[in-house]
């Protein structure tokens, strides 16, 4: 069986007390699956000093080094806490109108202090910078919506990312959950998931893992 990537991604939720009870019931561990659950910033030096059973993430990154960018968090700062980051999800395209020339900065920066990269894509027209470790095909209209590719479409996608930027690891993210993801990780192209909302809650999420993995 493959090993799997599987990226939670919880967004612009939960406070500390709320992430401690999270993972106070995410006790499992999965011998053939890599867990990274990507939290926000506030979360991730406290997360740092604990015992945890998966691997913590950053969602986004500065396309800018330390100095006077006011609100950014730089690579450098990231990388203290954790060593995977999310760059180029479509939510950062769509309400933060980052290009493709603002994501290659932040590429740049996070590989210039070795974090490790989630890249997120909408198709496989969309540019894959040099560096990415993990790319998460995505696509726009199955963010949060419940609906998602077929399996077989999304598989022919990846083919296509895998062919044209030679990357190892390629992960499909698209209203995920626990009844679904099966039929995506069984595709033979595809890595493992990324998802959002069904990793908010501990319970949904081991259950997810479990299926995708077969437990």
């Amino acid at each position: 069986m493959k090993k799997l990537f599987i990226a939670g991604n919880w967004k612009s939720n939960k406070t500390l007390s709320e992430a401690e009870d999270w993972i106070g019931k995410f006790n499992t561990v999965w011998e053939n699956v890599t867990i990274v659950v990507c939290m926000p910033y506030t979360l991730l030096g406290v997360m740092k000093s604990k015992n945890l059973s998966f691997l913590c993430g950053a969602q986004d990154v500065s396309p800018f080094g330390d100095g006077a960018y006011t609100g950014e968090v730089s690579a450098r700062q990231i990388k203290e806490c954790t060593d995977w980051v999310i760059i180029g999800h479509s939510e950062r395209r769509k309400y933060f109108s980052e290009t493709d020339d603002m994501l290659q900065k932040k590429v740049e920066q996070a590989k210039s202090v070795g974090l490790k990269i989630i890249y997120c894509v909408s198709d496989d027209i969309t540019i894959v910078p040099q560096g990415v470790d993990v790319v998460a095909y995505e696509p726009v209209w199955a963010i949060g919506t419940g609906k998602t590719d077929t399996p077989e479409n999304a598989n022919a996608v990846i083919v296509n990312i895998k062919t044209k930027y030679k990357i190892a690891t390629v992960i499909y993210g698209g209203s995920v959950t626990s009844e679904n993801v099966a039929s995506f990780v069984s595709q033979p192209a595809i890595d493992g998931v990324l998802p959002g909302g069904a990793s908010l809650e501990a319970e949904k999420f081991i259950q997810l893992i479990s299926y995708a993995s077969h437990d």
